[in-house]
């Protein structure tokens, strides 16, 4: 795995014409972020956070796409429940 991610560090940096350690900067950016985010949301969509709060953490179009993903999936269940 870390051989892996090597090699695609090095590949990205000569596709970029960039230093190793810059894309590695922006990949622990990156998912740093993602994973926020994803920490925000599991709390909004399990009630350990208010909307609000999520809002104000991760954006307004991040809680809704939350709020219309949620409720697809609420929608998905209740149709197999009642198959």
């Amino acid at each position: 795995m870390a051989a892996e991610i090597f090699d695609r560090v090095r590949e990205i940096a000569d596709a970029r014409g960039v230093p190793g350690s810059e894309v590695l900067e922006q990949a622990l950016i990156l998912g740093t972020a993602d994973l926020w985010e994803n920490t925000i949301l599991r709390k909004y969509v399990d009630d350990e956070l208010s909307r609000e709060e999520a809002i104000k953490l991760a954006g307004f179009e991040t809680v809704q796409r939350a709020d219309r993903e949620t409720a697809a999936v609420e929608e998905d269940v209740n149709w197999d429940l009642n198959a």
